[in-house]
């Protein structure tokens, strides 16, 4: 197993977006719940291909599905601070995309989190995968580092 990563920058990523804490994300300790930074990787990433064009969840015959997440995490996020999330593509595979995605707290410089999130593209029917079509290939390499 190797060690501890190090924790990404703002400049990493070509992507930011921020994404606003709620009252009800967090937990009993005073701060932003695990499971919460699962869903800001889940809202940031899918917002972004949504704005682009690259998905409508509602009528695309296509859809990406989650099919495998982790997560390392360095400090706190706590309610009311905004978090900005930096998203990047690691590896673009045939019928899937590896992000990496760090959670920023604020105006920090050094994420508070971050982790990957690997998306399959799969007919939204039939849930099997299939390959990454041109535009969409072309959107996800733009970010790819």
């Amino acid at each position: 197993m190797s060690g501890r990563p190090i924790p990404f920058t703002r400049d990493a990523f070509p992507v930011l977006r921020t994404i606003p804490t709620r009252w009800m994300d967090v937990d009993t300790y005073g701060h932003v719940n695990n499971v919460v930074y699962l869903s800001f990787f889940d809202t940031a990433v899918n917002a972004w291909l949504i704005e682009n064009g690259a998905l409508d969840p509602r009528t695309s015959e296509t859809v990406f599905l989650v099919v495998e997440t982790r997560c390392s995490y360095f400090s706190e996020l706590v309610f009311p601070d905004d978090v900005t999330a930096g998203i990047r593509v690691a590896r673009l595979g045939g019928s899937s995309v590896t992000y990496e995605i760090a959670l920023f707290r604020g105006e920090a410089e050094e994420a508070s989190a971050q982790g990957s999130f690997v998306h399959v593209l799969v007919d939204a029917k039939t849930r099997r995968s299939v390959p990454i079509d041109e535009a969409r290939r072309s959107l996800l390499a733009s970010i790819t580092v």
